[in-house]
């Protein structure tokens, strides 16, 4: 049986703040009812949301702040004058283990640099990721970094494949996780030197808790060949923003094309069924949140222009991995291979 887990959220953050966050929170409650929540927020403009969800008002407190993390904030501008903001007091939660995840949908550069600060990277890892959920032909799979990093050594690849491995067993239930680098070709010869080494790395290290399958090409991606792909920040963010606007000029096209004449409108209403089904599949709403993976906590970010139910997406997200006991398995692998690769860090942060 599930244990009740308490979820912190940052309920200022993104671009509708208590608007989204509220009724978002409360979509994620009836799917997963023994969760409780913490808002960190004004509790002025909360507690008349609050108070339209009564279910939710059950299992929920509010802390008060009137500090905000700004979208447009540097995260250098964020660490110095966002203590005690909600989305600093929401990580806080989860540090002290007062709450078992935190959630927020505000500034995603000050979002991981106080994560950074507040969580600290686990033993070995010296540059946590963002983890993105990403839907395939087959289910879905786990792509890592989408934009925590410009640039990663092997090193920090190799660490990627790793959390990005555990992710998998924890969603997927899959013991072993497939694992491809993401490359611009399959063969070995090609691609930047840290990935060619990161890909040596892989195949040499022994027995590890992944099936490592070498280089992808992005058009596999989607094809769901593997369970987890691993690439650094810069390239990941882009191909993520990429897929998310193809799908969406996709369903342009396709409004388009099925208005266009008589004959093509009574067509799209015999297809009703089939065009729910495929907008279903296709709505980002479905994975939204980005986990940052590495770190001595969970730490979720929305999308900060999302809805509330998209915003939910990312509550569910963060119980699951908080259900799943993802971060002590994590620690553990992480440890096994470092001590593999004759590199352990040392054991304090």
């Amino acid at each position: 049986m599930a244990q009740p887990r308490t979820i912190a959220l940052d309920a200022m953050g993104g671009d509708h703040g208590p608007g989204v966050v509220i009724p978002g929170a409360a979509l994620s409650l009836e799917r997963y009812p023994d969760q409780s929540f913490i808002f960190f927020g004004n509790e002025a403009e909360i507690a008349p949301l609050l108070d339209a969800s009564p279910a939710l008002a059950a299992r929920a407190r509010v802390v008060h702040t009137a500090q905000v993390v700004a979208m447009d904030e540097k995260p250098s501008q964020a660490l110095r004058r966002g203590k005690g903001s909600s989305m600093w007091l929401a990580l806080e939660a989860v540090q002290k283990g007062e709450a078992h995840a935190a959630i927020s949908a505000g500034n995603t550069g000050a979002l991981m640099a106080m994560s950074k600060l507040i969580l600290r990277p686990m033993p070995g890892i010296e540059r946590p990721a963002i983890a993105a959920l990403w839907p395939t032909i087959t289910a879905e799979c786990i792509v890592l970094d989408v934009g925590a990093n410009i640039g990663a050594t092997a090193r920090q690849l190799t660490d990627f494949a790793l959390m990005g491995a555990a992710m998998a067993r924890a969603l997927f239930h899959v013991e072993r996780p497939s694992v491809g680098l993401l490359n611009v070709g399959v063969e070995e010869i090609k691609g930047a030197e840290e990935v060619k080494e990161a890909h040596a790395l892989l195949k040499g290290a022994g027995e590890l808790p992944l099936d490592y399958r070498g280089f992808i090409e992005g058009d596999e991606i989607g094809q769901g060949k593997v369970d987890v792909v691993v690439v650094e920040g810069f390239a990941g963010n882009i191909a993520l923003k990429t897929a998310e606007g193809t799908a969406r000029q996709i369903g342009q096209y396709l409004k388009d094309a099925m208005m266009r004449t008589t004959l093509s409108r009574l067509g799209a209403l015999l297809a009703k069924g089939g065009f729910r089904v495929l907008k279903e599949k296709m709505d980002p709403r479905r994975v939204n949140g980005g986990t940052f993976l590495g770190l001595n906590g969970i730490a979720v970010k929305s999308h900060g222009g999302t809805d509330a139910l998209g915003f939910a997406s990312a509550v569910d997200l963060g119980y699951e991995m908080a259900e799943s006991g993802l971060l002590e398995r994590l620690a553990s692998d992480l440890e096994a291979f470092h001590h593999r690769l004759g590199s352990v860090s040392p054991a304090s942060n």
